[in-house]
């Protein structure tokens, strides 16, 4: 048995997994944390990190490697996705996260990843619990600043693409007004179509018999469905929502002043103003999942890239 640790750095949080995992690659959860540190703010529109933005994510992994250290990790690995491919100041972003991680093991580096490298250990995370007779599985990580859509089996992934279209990234370029206008939700949907339009080109989702949703837009739009007084990860794990349950919490979010959002119990405030970007996101999936393979619920999980990544630290 080995003590691995996970984080995994994505344009709005950072979140953090510590696993004892088998030869077999079987995963035992020591620690599960996330943290909303924003890294991409303003990448969109400025291609870079903004300083107060790299502060934030160091003060969070500061605190994670410590943890680490506390409970006897033996190895590490940390991604960086959407937001660090974008930027032309990451060398200053990586560097700090070079000389914390070397704390816990020497020469240990954050590394950046490409769309379709994160989309298969998106993949491998989310499906290892479901039942292979729900195969083929459509698995979409909803981030900050990209959506990755993939389509696999028990024998892996079988096609995937990473869209430039995300809840911060959206919320930035088009919903600026408390709650957004109907020109500014025309706006987000005609830009999320473009990127969608591009996703199905490269993989056959009418293919699919489940739909395994990711991340945080997707496990707090079920906490919502399901009508929870507060953020329940037991309840939420692999349970179903009905699509049309689905179009009725996002449709109400969008529509909702932040105030309101920020009043629900299970809403993480760091999801409050991008929210309504996510489920824009999530409704036209729902028309294109529904048309094309005739998908009727989602299938929500709270593992993804974190226990992929600790996977292929065996």
């Amino acid at each position: 048995m080995t003590r691995v640790a996970a984080v995994d750095c994505g344009t709005n949080s950072i979140r953090l997994l510590i696993s004892d995992i088998d030869e077999a690659g079987q995963l035992t959860d020591v620690h599960r944390e996330m943290r909303i540190v924003r890294l991409g703010q303003g990448v969109d529109a400025t291609g870079e990190f903004a300083p107060e933005a790299i502060e934030r994510t160091r003060v969070a992994l500061a605190a994670y490697t410590e943890l680490m250290k506390s409970l006897g990790v033996q190895r590490v690995r940390m991604v960086a996705t959407s937001a660090a491919r974008d930027v032309s100041n990451r060398d200053t972003f990586f560097a700090m996260t070079a000389e914390l991680l070397g704390t816990v093991c020497p020469g240990a580096v954050a590394e950046v990843i490409t769309g379709t490298e994160e989309a298969a250990l998106s993949f491998a995370g989310a499906v290892g619990e479901l039942d292979s007779a729900a195969e083929p599985f459509v698995v979409v990580d909803l981030g900050g600043g990209s959506t990755e859509t993939v389509i696999g089996d028990s024998s892996g992934v079988k096609a995937s693409f990473s869209a430039d279209i995300g809840c911060v990234r959206l919320t930035e370029r088009c919903l600026h007004s408390d709650p957004p206008t109907a020109g500014e939700i025309a706006a987000a949907r005609a830009a999320v179509r473009a990127q969608l339009a591009r996703t199905f080109e490269m993989v056959p989702v009418q293919d699919a018999r489940t739909w395994v949703g990711v991340a945080g837009t997707f496990t707090t739009l079920a906490a919502l469905a399901h009508r929870l007084d507060v953020y329940d990860p037991a309840a939420i794990h692999l349970s179903r929502v009905p699509l049309s349950r689905l179009a009725e919490v996002t449709a109400a979010l969008i529509a909702m002043p932040r105030s309101e959002r920020a009043a629900l119990g299970p809403m993480h405030e760091g999801r409050v103003d991008v929210i309504g970007g996510g489920s824009i996101v999530v409704e036209e999936l729902v028309r294109e999942f529904s048309a094309r393979a005739g998908i009727t619920e989602l299938v929500v999980s709270e593992h993804d890239i974190l226990d992929g990544i600790a996977i292929s630290l065996r």
